[in-house]
C-alpha cells in the first residue's frame, strides 16, 4: 500500500504542458540558459507555462514551544498580559518588560508593588519574555503564511513540563507553550 498525501492545488495558465522529450530535443545552447519558465517552441509562437501553487486558506494558526527552560509559574502571566493583542503590539509589549520600563502584572503572587496605573504587583520576568518573543515571531509568520490578515491572539496558554533531576532531589523548571491566533474580522463574526 501506498500511502497518498494531499498535495496543494496547481493552476495552470496556459494549456501547454512541456515534457522532458521536448526538453531533451533542444540544442546544447538553449540547455545551458537558465530558463525561468518553461517554453514551447511551435512554428512560429511561443507559449509559456507558468505553474503557481495556491496553499489553502486556514482561519488560525499556532506556535508551540515545548520543553521551555522558563518558569511555567511566570509565562502563565506573561500569557495573560499578551492575550487579545496583535502578534506585534505582545512583542512590543514584552521589549518594554525586557528593558525594565513596564512590569507584568502579577496580583495573585506576594510580590512588590511597580508603578502604572491599576499595577498592584509586578515583575520583569525577562528569559520568560525573551522565549515568549520568539514564539510569537513565529505564530506571526505563520500567520502571513495562512493569509490571516489582523491576526489577534485567541489562546495564549502555559503548561507546566516535566523538568530534570537537580542536585539534592530537585527538579528543574520547564514550561510548554501554546499560542494560537485568528483573524479579528473572524473573532468578531464568531461573536455576533
Amino acid at each position: 500500500m501506498v500511502n497518498e498525501q494531499k498535495k496543494p492545488e496547481m493552476k495552470v495558465e496556459n494549456k501547454v504542458v512541456e515534457t522532458r522529450k521536448d526538453f531533451a530535443s533542444l540544442d546544447n545552447k538553449e540547455k545551458n540558459e537558465p530558463a525561468k519558465s518553461f517554453e514551447k517552441k511551435t512554428e512560429d509562437k511561443k507559449e509559456e507555462v507558468k505553474v503557481v501553487a495556491v496553499a489553502p486558506k486556514k482561519d488560525k494558526a499556532i506556535a508551540r514551544g515545548l520543553d521551555l527552560r522558563i518558569s511555567p509559574k511566570y509565562s502563565i502571566f506573561v500569557c495573560r498580559a499578551i492575550m487579545r493583542k496583535s502578534p506585534e503590539d505582545a512583542i512590543k509589549r514584552l521589549e518594554d518588560v525586557i528593558k525594565m520600563k513596564r512590569a507584568i502584572p502579577m496580583r495573585s503572587l506576594e510580590v512588590p508593588h511597580r508603578k502604572g496605573p491599576g499595577m498592584a504587583g509586578g515583575r520583569y520576568p525577562k528569559k520568560v519574555c525573551i522565549e515568549m518573543i520568539n514564539l510569537l515571531k513565529q505564530v506571526n509568520a505563520n500567520a502571513t503564511v495562512s493569509g490571516i490578515e489582523n491576526p489577534v491572539i485567541t489562546i495564549a496558554r502555559a503548561d507546566k513540563s516535566q523538568g530534570p533531576f537537580r542536585r539534592g532531589g530537585t527538579r528543574g523548571k520547564r514550561a510548554h507553550i501554546l499560542i494560537e491566533v485568528m483573524s479579528k474580522t473572524k473573532l468578531v463574526g464568531n461573536k455576533k
